[in-house]
């Protein structure tokens, strides 16, 4: 999947929790998330004039809350594939936690039907 497909594919299930996710869906969705922030917030400093120490710049804020529904619906069909309910998505909260939710996220899915839903068929 290229990251193209990757942003359609999670706009297009902005709040679909069940089901699963690839590896490469979830990370190129994860890098758009990142260097769209990075580039809203060049535009709010560089354009609109509001300081690099600004804790509100309203075009990263916008962008932010478009994203977060879609990062965490993602995350959560992510960790179906590797056989975890997306609710382990709180160990975010402790620090530690946040090791284990990146090994996840970059394991390989089971290759068999698991309780949320078949595998993923990945085209070569």
């Amino acid at each position: 999947m290229d990251i193209q497909t990757s942003v359609k594919t999670c706009f297009d299930k902005y709040a679909t929790f069940f089901g699963r996710a690839s590896r490469s869906e979830y990370w190129f969705f994860v890098l758009f998330c990142f260097l769209g922030g990075i580039i809203t917030f060049i535009i709010d400093v560089a354009i609109l004039g509001y300081s690099i120490e600004s804790e509100f710049t309203p075009i990263n804020s916008i962008f932010t809350i478009v994203t977060a529904i879609p990062t965490i619906a993602v995350g959560c069909r992510r960790l179906h594939d590797v056989n975890k309910s997306g609710w382990w998505q709180l160990i975010w909260i402790t620090i530690i936690g946040g090791i284990f939710l990146i090994v996840w996220f970059a394991t390989e899915g089971e290759k068999k039907k698991n309780k949320f839903g078949p595998p993923i068929k990945i085209k070569k």
